[in-house]
């Protein structure tokens, strides 16, 4: 009987007792307290410890300054709450409420959550003990290092150090402050992610987008969504922004923009990098420069456009280099300044286009291989069977300045074998040739041509026939240095200046080749009619 009784016994135990003691390693267990106390007008059986509490489940200890435990596997816990989960994550508050079965803790008032550099302060944290997931719905600070981050709700994931933020999130750095609605944020990586509204700010440039990434360590990043960067004198867009703010490097690719605010130049493409340190842009694909001025606007396109903004440091007041095309008594002065920064150097802006240029403003259109352009100066320099069409006239060269004002043309310089071409009929062409040639302008129209070296010259002297102009005599003149006068586009007279050799002949007794001089060539298939036609290229 006796030994029945103790099969029994040792059967019980066994077959009841395993699920307890499974069920006794997720108990929470108290590890200290200076006083223990039953307290049964709470109920639920519970306890009451007071002084240097210490519980314990699985990895985590909690301590406290004192505590109510009950049967169900849950506690309240009172003054200097500390959990310490693992060597890694550490939870502080004045109040904690614990669930042992479910191991979600909320902590309330001055609660303080860390785990390596990373410490986060709020007022209220859940917590889960079993996945390391803590989120807050009240505002909530985290500094990470030299970064400090607050936001209304949030959510922290231990075990990946990932922490995700929303509504009013704002991101403090010494270099920069992010503020977006949405942002994710790694702890170790140290990489920042941001979804809608979002805006960079540093004491260099503002950056806009609504989708995108930011390395603190390294400082590069990616944006898109109506991405933008903004600088004191320029706005990058692009369908995607890269950039890297430790080089100064941005890049931008798709419907890129960059805009110059203070000279009232944009340059589009499809690809730019811009070279921060350097105030260099380049665009390609597509590339187009828009200039607008008071009454027109020019539209350039080439293969490349490089844009470097230069600041050469000479005192203010100092003798400054003449300018390419000088500014004399027949040329219309603009009274144009250089601009004089803070530090009393000249700013000088470029931009460099190449290959296959061409330009189109209404009062002046060009084709050529490659140009530069002096912003500052507006002055046009063009390379590679340069030419221009200035409203009848065509001219050409082996190189170009042209001076554009605010309002018109000013002044053409022609260098190498200059032409300057204007159309009468099919056949008839009236010519200027020379080794150096400069227009001057007067409200878009050439009112003054000066030829040194090598001039030659063919016009068409016509009589009124029934009411109509018909041609009647060519004249051809041959002189080194000559001076033209024109009155509504029409040579009014011609000045010889040195040993002139002149002729007036009957149209019908010269040969159509004599009709153009040496090197002639009529390019009016190529000239640019519409701002569409800089982007075809013949």
């Amino acid at each position: 009987m006796k030994q029945r009784s103790f099969l029994f016994s040792v059967f019980y135990l066994i077959v009841f007792s395993a699920p307890l003691l499974s069920y006794s390693q997720k108990k929470v267990e108290i590890i200290n307290a200076n006083i223990l106390k039953f307290d049964k007008d709470l109920g639920n059986g519970a306890k009451r410890l007071i002084g240097n509490v210490q519980f314990k489940q699985d990895n985590a200890v909690m301590f406290c300054d004192s505590a109510y435990f009950y049967s169900n596997n849950a506690l309240d816990a009172f003054g200097h709450v500390h959990i310490q989960q693992g060597d890694s994550v550490n939870l502080y508050g004045d109040l904690l409420k614990y669930d042992g079965n479910t191991k979600k803790a909320l902590i309330t008032k001055n609660v303080v959550a860390s785990k390596g550099d990373m410490q986060l302060t709020t007022d209220v944290l859940n917590y889960d003990l079993a996945t390391s997931i803590g989120y807050y719905t009240t505002p909530a600070k985290i500094i990470n290092k030299e970064n400090v981050l607050t936001s209304a709700t949030g959510y922290f994931f231990s075990k990946t150090n990932d922490l995700t933020f929303k509504k009013n999130v704002v991101l403090t750095n010494p270099q920069f402050v992010i503020n977006c609605d949405t942002m994710r944020y790694n702890t170790s990586s140290k990489i920042t992610y941001f979804l809608g509204p979002t805006t960079i700010k540093s004491k260099d440039n503002l950056i806009y987008c609504e989708d995108g990434w930011y390395n603190t360590a390294s400082d590069q990043s990616r944006f898109s969504k109506h991405s933008y960067i903004v600088t004191k004198e320029q706005k990058m867009f692009g369908d995607s922004l890269y950039y890297d703010r430790k080089k100064g490097i941005g890049r931008a690719i798709k419907n890129v923009q960059i805009i110059d605010t203070i000279q009232k130049i944009n340059i589009k493409g499809e690809y730019a990098i811009h070279y921060e340190l350097k105030d260099l842009s380049i665009v390609t694909e597509n590339a187009m420069l828009t200039q607008m001025y008071e009454k027109d606007t020019l539209y350039l396109h080439a293969d490349t456009l490089k844009a470097i903004g230069n600041t050469e440091k000479k005192e203010v007041g100092a003798r400054q280099d003449k300018p390419l095309i000088s500014k004399n008594t027949d040329t219309t002065n603009t009274d144009k300044k250089p601009t004089v920064n803070k530090q009393g150097s000249i700013d000088k802006k470029q931009v460099f286009a190449y290959h296959k240029v061409k330009f189109f403003k209404h009062d002046l259109q060009g084709k050529c291989d490659s140009l530069i352009y002096e912003i500052n100066d507006s002055i046009m320099k063009l390379y590679g069977q340069p030419t221009l069409w200035s409203d009848q006239n065509q001219l050409t060269g082996d190189s170009m300045n042209v001076l554009v004002g605010n309002k018109s043309i000013q002044a053409i310089e022609i260098h190498g074998t200059g032409f300057i071409v204007s159309q009468e009929d099919s056949l008839h062409f009236n010519q200027i040739r020379g080794k150096y040639i400069k227009g001057f302008f007067k409200n878009n129209e050439m009112y003054r041509i000066n030829v040194v070296g090598n001039g030659q010259t063919i016009y068409y002297a016509k009589d009124k026939v029934k009411d109509k102009e018909e041609i009647r005599a060519v004249n051809r003149a041959d002189c080194s240095d000559l001076n033209i006068f024109l009155k509504n586009e029409k040579v009014e007279h011609i000045t010889f200046i040195t040993k002139p050799d002149a002729t007036l002949s009957p149209l019908e007794k010269l040969d159509i080749k004599d009709l153009k001089l040496k090197d002639f060539t009529w390019r009016a298939n190529h000239r640019p009619l519409t701002q569409k036609d800089i982007f075809n290229w013949e």
